[in-house]
């Protein structure tokens, strides 16, 4: 019977870990098939507190594991594959063989939505990327895109322009999904220029590796055409990774635990905390003060209940 299992290794699981091992509670944390989170593959974080110069995600990632670790946190790479609430506690599998504990923090993040085109996960972090917020700072005065057309695309055009020379939002209809007053903002906004009937089907490189632009098909002719931007920000949402829990924990309709009385979920000594439960923010900082969160509300739930 553990104390506490903590399933996710991003910014939200990995805090968490760090104040419930400085309890000596020696947390079990779950490294599933992303470890370190989203930050694993960005290159450069400027907006997380005390890093003036900024610091690559995976260096951010790789110290607070060890700052976890220092403290008596045990990590292991397995994947949950299914849950089951018992009487004061918890199961959970992790691949093929069943753990107990006493609390459990889920904090398994969210996995952007991609295109599925050749090549993509070469260019993340490399002219491609699903947070306008994070990465947009690295594209000032050059031409980026945002592909979706709901009010995440809308938004994140819209965020873009302070710093791009232009913005293009790629929609693959005729008429934006997104809500009218974030529709009429981002198609009202002089840099912004929607794209209508479009779709990318291939990233272009130039000679270093890095996005020079993509090949838009028009989803009526089928007419290909090049469309130079140095960025791609694909806004066609997030995926919660809560595939285990569901049927078993509150949701919303889209797959998102519900917190109750701040990270606490439906269950008793379950938890959830950062992205998972987090649709709104998405941010690193803010999934760190969830995780810090959680494993204080796990703490004293432990010690309420002996």
């Amino acid at each position: 019977m553990e104390k506490m299992i903590i399933v996710g290794t991003g910014c939200a699981g990995l805090t968490a870990a760090v104040y419930a091992a400085r309890a000596n509670f020696a947390p079990l944390v779950l490294e599933g098939h992303e470890p370190g989170g989203q930050l694993s593959t960005t290159t450069l974080v400027e907006n997380f507190p005390g890093f003036p110069q900024g610091i690559d995600g995976p260096e951010l990632i790789m110290a607070m594991k060890s700052q976890a670790e220092r403290f008596g946190a045990r990590f292991e790479y397995a994947t949950v594959t299914e849950f089951e609430p018992a009487q004061g506690h918890v199961r959970i599998k992790l691949d093929d063989k069943w753990v107990e504990t006493e609390t459990l923090v889920i904090a398994s993040g969210a996995s952007a939505k991609w295109l599925g085109l050749a090549r993509e996960k070469e260019f993340v972090g490399h002219g491609l990327t699903s947070c306008a917020t994070c990465d947009g700072a690295f594209y000032r005065n050059v031409p980026v895109c945002v592909v979706g057309g709901g009010d995440s695309a809308c938004e994140e055009a819209t965020f873009l322009t302070r710093f791009a020379s232009k913005v293009y939002l790629i929609h693959r209809r005729d008429s934006l999904r997104a809500s009218k007053i974030m529709a009429d903002r981002a198609m009202n906004h002089p840099k912004i220029e929607v794209l209508w009937n479009s779709a990318p089907v291939e990233y272009l490189a130039d000679a270093e590796g890095e996005m020079r632009g993509v090949l838009l098909s028009d989803t009526v002719t089928g007419a290909t055409r090049e469309l130079e931007v140095k960025c791609v920000f694909v806004a066609i949402g997030h995926t919660p990774n809560t595939g285990p829990f569901r049927g078993k924990l509150d949701m919303d309709g889209d797959g998102y635990l519900l917190q109750q009385r701040g990270t606490h979920t439906n269950v008793p000594g379950v938890f959830a905390a950062g992205d998972v439960a987090d649709r709104t923010y998405r941010q690193a900082i803010t999934a760190a003060g969830q995780g810090c969160a959680a494993a204080l509300d796990a703490e004293r739930y432990l010690s309420h209940h002996g």
